[in-house]
């Protein structure tokens, strides 16, 4: 059996006949279990859905928007995910938006990409007839999420499905004589930007459905699966993973009310999946510790891992029984977590693991649509591995160095068309036919690949030596006085910027000082590990976050121009 494909695959080539096999497969089962104003639940079944998208999808055609670029902007939510496959499968090309973008950069990408609609949450009313009204946009409609009727030039979500109800009721839709091109630009999304501005991909539905086919030989659920969707719906990781693949193997969809409400969420929802980024895990795992400890059972809970552990070399696995009560508190079904963006710590993934929760791994990036690789049911490790290449691409690493670690290249139906408006960028990004990732890799004996950093984040010194910045940020994160950090290159030395951690309750009765020695104490002793050109000379500390993106990815460059002043 290959390692990259234990299941038959599942394939598709557009999102209509997505949405149709999923309408066809599963019918009347619930898609979407979702919250009113009111907080009351309310059931979408999988028929239901395909008929708001179809809806949705004849009123915008009868807007006049075939073939021109709509944007959402909204936290995530129903009517994200239905605008989203109105719009593609309408032959719109959908721009999901960052919601959490800055008034003047959101209004910035709305002109530069030159959008004709915004679909939109009440929050952006302002913000989008700022951008409506400017003279150099083009857009000309505005639909507004939460809108019950149509206001000035605003146009109601819900009067449009209406409308469209009609149009189809009527035999005067034009949605189902719309013929899709599966390789033409369905898709522009902008990149989180962390070393630089963002930049606008150009995806096909082939794309992203080339992915989305290969990943369902690699992960298998239950018919009575729910995932919790929190991360932003607009990233590639989240959009692919947590709503079209769920919808597409079955999921229950279910929106946190917010990321300070995914504990709460979990147990209302009994949620059995989720898609994480590490910052989100490192929390989880801080806080099943932190209640543990609160229970007095510590001891008995680390003698329950190590029986645990050891059982399961025998192939005895206690864990759902041993951990009942810490998996209740995570809403009792959890037992699958993908996470991507960046790599997390082992003892993390080694706590999910112990207690009955599958980690699996994943790498990407949005131009790649976005998996490259992936960890599956059957082969994961805990030893920081993305896992394989998924079986219908080619990744290869280009000139290694003497530990075999280079930079990522990739080939495939995945990869980009290119970037939008930007031919230059489009043809420094691939050389000879491999797309260049800009991140550092190696494969190990077994064919996993492991991600060691980004080529614009190494730190090359003066004598040549090489430090990645992520292994040392890995190490300093460990520390319990120690919330984030951030390793960068000053005057040939490797220096930290380190945030330190307010919910120590040590740290909280020190001065400054006591808590820059302690944090000294921690660094000389990591030092010790380390090659002496790996050495963290100087250090900074501070209780303020790192600027980051939506993603928990830190924004390098804008901390860089804070730190250089």
């Amino acid at each position: 059996m290959e390692k990259n494909k234990i299941y038959e695959e599942k394939t598709v080539h557009n999102f209509r006949a997505l949405v149709s096999s999923c309408t066809k497969e599963y019918g009347s089962r619930i898609a979407f279990t979702i919250k009113d104003k009111e907080k009351k639940l309310h059931d979408i079944s999988f028929i239901d859905f395909e008929n708001n998208i179809k809806e949705l999808g004849s009123s915008l055609l009868d807007l006049g928007l075939e073939g021109k670029k709509i944007a959402i902007v909204a936290p995530d939510r129903y009517e994200w995910c239905c605008s989203y496959f109105a719009i593609s499968t309408s032959n719109c090309i959908v721009v999901p938006l960052d919601y959490l973008l800055p008034k003047i950069e959101m209004i910035r990408l709305i002109i530069e990409s030159q959008v004709d609609a915004v679909i939109f949450d009440q929050k952006y009313m302002d913000w989008m007839q700022e951008a409506f009204n400017n003279k150099d946009s083009a857009l000309k409609k505005l639909i507004c999420m939460d809108y019950t009727s149509d206001m000035n030039n605003v146009l109601s979500f819900s009067n449009l499905l209406k409308k469209g109800r009609t149009l189809i009721d009527n035999n005067l839709s034009k949605y189902d004589s719309v013929n899709i091109d599966n390789n033409a630009l369905s898709i522009l999304i902008y990149t989180s930007g962390t070393t630089n501005n963002p930049k606008a991909v150009m995806l096909s539905q082939d794309n992203i459905c080339s992915n989305l086919s290969a990943m369902t030989t690699l992960i298998k659920y239950k018919p009575n699966d729910s995932i919790l969707v929190f991360l932003p719906l607009h990233h590639t990781l989240a959009c692919l993973a947590s709503f079209i693949f769920c919808y597409y193997t079955g999921f229950r969809i279910c929106f946190a009310d917010s990321i300070k409400d995914v504990g709460k969420n979990l147990v209302e929802y009994k949620i059995s999946g989720l898609v994480c980024v590490p910052a989100v895990l490192e929390i989880m795992y801080k806080q099943i510790i932190k209640g543990v400890k609160k229970s007095g059972k510590y001891i008995p809970f680390k003698i329950l891992c190590a029986i645990s552990n050891f059982l399961r070399i025998f192939h005895i696995d206690l864990r759902r029984k041993f951990f009942k009560e810490v998996l209740d508190n995570l809403g009792g079904n959890m037992r699958t977590i993908i996470y991507g963006s960046a790599s997390s710590d082992k003892k993390v993934i080694h706590l999910f693991n112990t207690i009955g929760i599958d980690m699996i791994q994943g790498y990407g990036l949005t131009e790649t649509s976005p998996v490259i690789a992936c960890e599956n049911d059957k082969y994961h490790k805990e030893t920081g591995s993305s896992g394989f290449p998924l079986y219908n691409e080619q990744v290869k690493i280009d000139n290694p160095d003497e530990n075999g670690i280079g930079e990522i290249l990739v080939k495939g139906p995945n990869v980009m068309l290119g970037y939008y408006n930007n031919p230059e960028a489009t043809k420094s990004a691939f050389r000879d036919g491999w797309f260049c990732t800009g991140d550092l890799g190696r494969f190990d004996k077994d064919g996993s690949l492991f991600i060691t950093g980004r080529i614009k984040d190494l730190i090359v010194l003066s004598n040549g030596k090489k430090v990645f910045p992520e292994e040392l940020e890995a190490l300093l994160n460990k520390s319990e006085l120690i919330s984030e950090s951030m390793i960068y290159q000053y005057n040939d030395k490797v220096c930290a910027k380190i945030v330190y951690s307010q919910d120590n309750p040590v740290i909280k009765n020190m001065s400054e000082k006591e808590i820059h020695d302690a944090i000294d104490a921690e660094i000389k002793n990591i030092n010790k590990s380390l090659p002496l050109y790996k050495y963290i000379r100087e250090f900074t500390i501070t209780d303020e976050a790192l600027i980051k993106t939506t993603t928990q990815k830190i924004k390098r460059h804008e901390e860089m121009k804070k730190i250089l002043g």
